[in-house]
């Protein structure tokens, strides 16, 4: 096991991706933060903690979105759904999907299919907190990024917000 971000690190880096997702960004009416459940949940919850903590007075839009039934692997395992709460449109909006780790892209297909189900977004934006820059299996990258590692595919990153850290199996 091989540490990739100590808990001070996480800190920063989530930090550092709050303030590149608000930077320039006087109204936030027309932008919408979604996590994807269930690992971009964690993550995102944190992120709009330390969005609120920098902008009191803003009123931040920040949903979860589960893509249980939009994944192309059902059939490998059983997954029981989790919930989806997005309670705003998104229609028109700017949608920034919050996920963990990026790895081979079929995670974030299956949001991308998902959102369409909720109305026609403006503009579709990537975070992630771990890039796994090889094994792409589709043509999806990140936007906004904490850190991007090389991996091989018998390799597991871990990001563990309890204990702060983000491992390498």
């Amino acid at each position: 096991m091989q540490t990739l971000l100590t808990a001070q690190q996480l800190q920063l880096t989530l930090n550092r991706l709050v303030h590149q997702l608000l930077e320039g960004e006087e109204d936030l009416r027309d932008i919408v933060f979604i996590g994807i459940q269930p690992r971009g949940v964690p993550v995102g919850n944190r992120m709009m903690e330390l969005a609120a903590q920098l902008h009191p007075d803003k009123n931040i839009q920040y949903g979860i979105l589960d893509i249980t039934f939009y994944r192309d692997d059902i059939r490998e395992e059983l997954h029981i759904p989790k919930t989806t709460t997005l309670p705003f449109s998104i229609e028109g909006k700017k949608v920034i999907l919050i996920d963990d780790v990026l790895y081979t892209g079929r995670t974030i297909r299956a949001a991308l299919d998902a959102l369409q189900d909720f109305g026609r977004p403006n503009k579709v934006e990537l975070c992630v907190l771990v890039n796994r820059r090889f094994n792409r299996e589709l043509p999806i990258q990140p936007d906004y990024c904490g850190i991007s590692i090389d991996t091989v595919s018998s390799q597991k990153v871990k990001v563990l917000l309890d204990s702060q850290e983000v491992v390498l199996y």
